[in-house]
């Protein structure tokens, strides 16, 4: 589903086919897990394909790799501009961005002179659907800050949502709230989290979570449609007497929420402050 005979890929400063990508088997990033990714969308606009804040994205994709000891030489003006070139080569107008930094061969557990750079395209839809999910609270908390940098997108922090996630589909839910090493709200196990209760957006701070391309732009978009917000620690209880809620991503975008555990969120979902701010979001990204 994510390429084809005539799909073109970059690596290592060459655009070559898809199928002809290939890696060392002694990778670190392969072994160990360290490496740094991003997800960015690229959107279909009245002026054009648009590719949503990827300054953000590719900022934070480099300040990523600082703090994960991975070196690289690229600037964020060169890694927009080989993004736009991805998207002309595959014709893509509407498509989802994987930039990824991966290590070269090593077996030791210190920092890697050789990084590779590999970008590729999809053309994808809402992670999470359109539907409104059924979310169950994990077993599994988000990492303690104190033992890596969680605001890093690390490809080894994703085992944690592995896990958060397929643990609530196993049990018949549709995603996973995951809380973080205090017992407070953090976010999803690929999104971040918002509840409205008496007219108010809540999100939890930064420290436990990754920061978020897409949660400031609902900040931001809430601060213009004069909705308050509040950035607070809050625990499960309080989320449990909410009026609504939902998650929010690149790859999800923004996506209601129905059910939390055996609590149903009360609030007509088209009655929101999520749908008023998806309708917000959608109309942003296309501008």
């Amino acid at each position: 589903m994510y390429y084809n005979d005539s799909t073109i890929v970059f690596l290592n400063g060459e655009w070559i086919p898809a199928a002809q990508a290939n890696t060392s088997l002694y990778n670190q990033t392969m072994h160990y897990g360290n490496g740094i990714f991003e997800g960015i969308r690229a959107y279909d606009t009245p002026t054009g394909v648009k590719i949503f804040k990827g300054k953000e994205h590719y900022q934070r994709m480099l300040d990523s790799a600082k703090l994960m000891h991975i070196k690289t030489d690229y600037t964020v003006d060169q890694l927009i501009e080989l993004s736009y070139e991805l998207l002309q080569k595959n014709n893509f107008t509407n498509a989802y961005i994987r930039p990824l930094f991966y290590l070269g061969p090593n077996m030791t557990l210190m920092p890697v002179e050789e990084t590779n750079l590999f970008l590729c395209a999809w053309e994808w839809g809402k992670y999470l659907g359109d539907s409104l999910l059924r979310v169950a609270t994990s077993s599994y908390q988000r990492p303690n800050p104190k033992s890596c940098h969680v605001e890093a997108k690390t490809v080894g922090h994703y085992i944690n949502s592995i896990l958060a996630s397929t643990e609530a589909k196993q049990k018949g839910f549709d995603e996973a709230l995951m809380l973080d090493a205090a017992g407070f709200v953090a976010e999803g196990p690929g999104a971040n989290f918002f509840y409205e209760k008496h007219s108010c957006l809540y999100t939890c701070p930064l420290g436990n979570i990754l920061p978020g391309i897409t949660r400031n732009t609902i900040l931001d978009l809430a601060k213009e449609h004069n909705i308050p917000t509040a950035v607070k620690l809050f625990t499960i209880d309080d989320v449990k007497t909410a009026d609504s809620a939902f998650f929010t991503g690149t790859a999800a975008e923004v996506i209601g929420i129905k059910t939390l555990d055996d609590y149903t969120f009360p609030l007509d979902w088209d009655k929101s402050l999520g749908k008023q701010l998806l309708t917000a979001y959608q109309q942003e990204v296309r501008k």
